[in-house]
């Protein structure tokens, strides 16, 4: 029969002592293995062979012991735990990264807390306190738009921390990503040098986000080069939706054929396939009316037909090595992650050609 709470053959305190040191050494002794090897299987299991991760396993079960991780986080005062916020999971970018994250620390018996700040840097601090106050160890950003009470917080507190998804010279933080101007520069030079003259551009809000500003001002850049400048009315800002592209599109080919852009730069393809589908409602031909070019390189951007142009960025690769340099920091007295810049690729395909 089921005992009273408290009393010898309580479910509670059955559980209660499932989770204490007295069972911790009781696996140990019965799997043949040492309390640490116990321990290290449930935590670092890459470091304990197979064989004996297995037998540990099956004992602890068939003892119903679990760790107990706050005990775990008290007697080591680590907490095994990493934080990344980013703007969206909307967008298969930012979950390319956060996966190639997770996958690394992981392996470094690490658990990750994932957040996202909709593009609001007032959202993302109360994100990144929250992820402070649970124990975070370290902590990854996507670009460089935070309060600078963020900054000052994790530097008060040693916790380390990467930017991601940008990169530039000089920055006052460990970032891992791309320099975003220089891209948008190539891209503009490759239409250029096709012989496009006339310009337009649909591009995703730039409010809070330095990565949408470095773009534009690469654009701005190169055409400038050229002796070019971007008409306003050819800037058009909105939701980076497949919508907002195609609403675009119809606000260009509007125009009369003479004095209407013949090259349309897109801030991401979501945006790109959005303009590439609303020419191509209105009866335009891609590249003999309007070329086109993206940014990302997401999957569909090869599989539709003409194939987009774009720009090819290796979002697995930023995440994978901003979680290693945070690896790298942890248990490391004043250790600092470093900046890696992560090149991007121009991938021509058959949304583009020299203006008709």
């Amino acid at each position: 029969m089921t005992g009273k709470l408290g009393e010898p053959g309580s479910p509670i305190k059955r559980s209660r002592e499932g989770s204490g040191r007295a069972r911790l050494e009781e696996v140990a002794r019965r799997a043949g293995v040492s309390t640490a090897t116990v321990s290290r299987a449930f935590n670092l299991p890459d470091r304990v062979s197979p064989e004996t991760r297995e037998r540990i396993f099956s004992t602890a079960k068939a003892l119903g012991w679990v760790p107990n991780a706050a005990g775990r986080a008290l007697a080591s005062n680590r907490t095994h735990i990493a934080g990344v916020i980013i703007p969206t999971l909307d967008n298969e970018i930012f979950s390319h990264q956060v996966g190639a994250m997770q996958r690394v620390f992981a392996e470094h018996g690490l658990n990750l807390l994932i957040a996202c700040s909709n593009y609001d840097p007032d959202l993302g601090f109360l994100q990144a306190k929250a992820m402070i106050e649970s124990g975070v160890e370290a902590l990854a950003l996507a670009g460089e738009t935070h309060p600078q009470a963020l900054y000052d917080n994790l530097d008060a507190l040693r916790i380390p921390y990467v930017l991601t998804y940008a990169y530039r010279d000089g920055a006052p933080h460990a970032m891992v990503g791309f320099d975003n101007e220089a891209a948008f520069v190539q891209i503009t030079d490759y239409l250029l040098g096709l012989g496009h003259r006339r310009f337009a551009v649909v591009m995703q809000p730039s409010d809070n986000n330095d990565r949408v500003l470095s773009r534009l001002r690469g654009i701005n850049i190169a055409l400038r080069n050229a002796g070019l400048t971007l008409a306003p009315k050819h800037l058009i800002i909105g939701k980076a939706s497949l919508d907002f592209g195609i609403s675009s599109a119809h606000q260009l080919i509007a125009e009369p054929a003479a004095t209407r852009p013949t090259a349309i730069i897109c801030g991401n393809d979501t945006l790109a396939l959005g303009v590439q589908i609303g020419l191509t409602q209105a009866g335009a031909d891609i590249p003999g009316d309007f070329s086109i070019t993206g940014f990302d390189d997401i999957e569909l951007a090869s599989k539709l037909s003409p194939a987009l142009t774009t720009m090819f960025v290796d979002n697995r690769e930023i995440g994978t090595i901003a979680a290693q340099q945070l690896v790298l920091c942890l248990g490391k007295e004043n250790a600092a992650p470093q900046s890696h810049q992560v090149m991007t690729v121009l991938r021509v395909r058959q949304t583009t050609a020299a203006p008709a």
